[in-house]
């Protein structure tokens, strides 16, 4: 499928990934409708570092994913949707799971029955590789079980059926793209590698983590955004559920050695109890595959770990004041 053009909305365009995409989608030649979470602010979240001339090229939606009038409003006249809009935090799910079905299932719902009314040509449903918890076997393909260890991780698994059923009921035509752990500039400082970032550079010698052990499949953002664009392009995927992964694990404690020796290497690691999860929610191992990914599409990971790591701690050198590294983020 040829992108330029194209009528594109992004749910949750205000967002770490979704800034991001919302960015590639512009390199594509997309007319873009960006969806932001509607606030008394008039905040537009990450969207408000853009430059004039990009922000130009843009048509911002403010609403609330939740709403099936206002989904309803900004899906008008759109061809490709990338829904992207949703509750991330694991720890936050922990003692407000009824946000999370709101946000990631009925949110999900409400982009469907759009989507169906509209009669998109795609649907890009974003998926997470929590949903297979703790791998049974590695690497994790799309055939891998799923397992909701968290309240989080449960409503993206209902999120994701319900996209599954507007296919098989309805022949919408629907892709489940499933990012595995995704790093970069812009990120909150609840996940790993941002926490980390931002302890050392405010010149903290102790950096408190939870989990050390786990391993995680990390992924720069652009690799991520990439990925989105070369499934959004493909006309082999529709109906398909599809890892976005590097295929290479490493645990915690050798991502946080990795950073201290970037940033400063007289810093330590020490384990806070508050930061981890209860032991049968901890997610103890990610190593996604990215075969079913390679063989829909022309997608190449073009960021090895290193590479990665580098632009993101120069991107938090000059957003360190965005950020509150002294408090533990849910």
């Amino acid at each position: 499928m040829e992108l330029k053009n194209k009528k594109v909305l992004v749910t949750g365009s205000d967002g770490f990934i979704g800034s991001h995409l919302v960015e590639g989608l512009l390199e594509q030649g997309c007319k873009i409708r960006a969806f932001i979470y509607y606030n008394s602010f008039n905040s537009w979240g990450w969207l408000d570092t853009f430059s004039k001339e990009k922000l130009a090229q843009i048509e911002v939606f403010a609403g609330d994913i939740r709403d099936p009038n206002g989904v309803k409003k900004a899906m008008e006249g759109i061809e490709i949707v990338f829904h992207l809009a949703a509750l991330i935090g694991i720890p936050f799910s922990y003692h407000s799971p009824d946000s999370y079905v709101d946000t990631n299932i009925k949110g999900t719902l409400n982009v469907l029955q759009a989507a169906r009314t509209e009669k998109c040509k795609k649907v890009l449903v974003t998926s997470t590789s929590e949903v297979y918890g703790t791998a049974l076997y590695t690497p994790i393909d799309e055939k891998h079980p799923f397992q909701g260890q968290s309240p989080y991780s449960a409503t993206k698994i209902g999120a994701d059926r319900i996209a599954e059923s507007f296919y098989r009921s309805f022949n919408l035509p629907v892709v489940i793209v499933r990012p595995f752990n995704t790093y970069g500039p812009r990120q909150s400082a609840r996940a790993v590698i941002p926490t980390i970032i931002t302890q050392l550079l405010s010149g903290k010698k102790e950096i408190s983590l939870g989990a050390l052990e786990v391993t995680r499949d990390f992924n720069y953002v652009k690799d991520v955004v990439s990925g989105f664009i070369h499934i959004a392009r493909s006309d082999k995927v529709i109906g398909e559920e599809i890892n976005i992964a590097m295929s290479k694990e490493i645990t915690v404690r050798q991502i946080a050695e990795k950073l201290i020796q970037l940033i400063n290497g007289r810093a330590r690691i020490q384990t806070e109890n508050l930061r981890k999860r209860p032991d049968k929610s901890e997610v103890q191992r990610l190593l996604g595959s990215n075969d079913k990914i390679k063989k829909l599409t022309q997608w190449v990971p073009q960021y090895d770990l290193e590479k990665g790591l580098k632009e993101t701690i120069e991107w938090f050198k000059k957003n360190l004041n965005k950020y509150k590294a002294d408090i533990y983020n849910i």
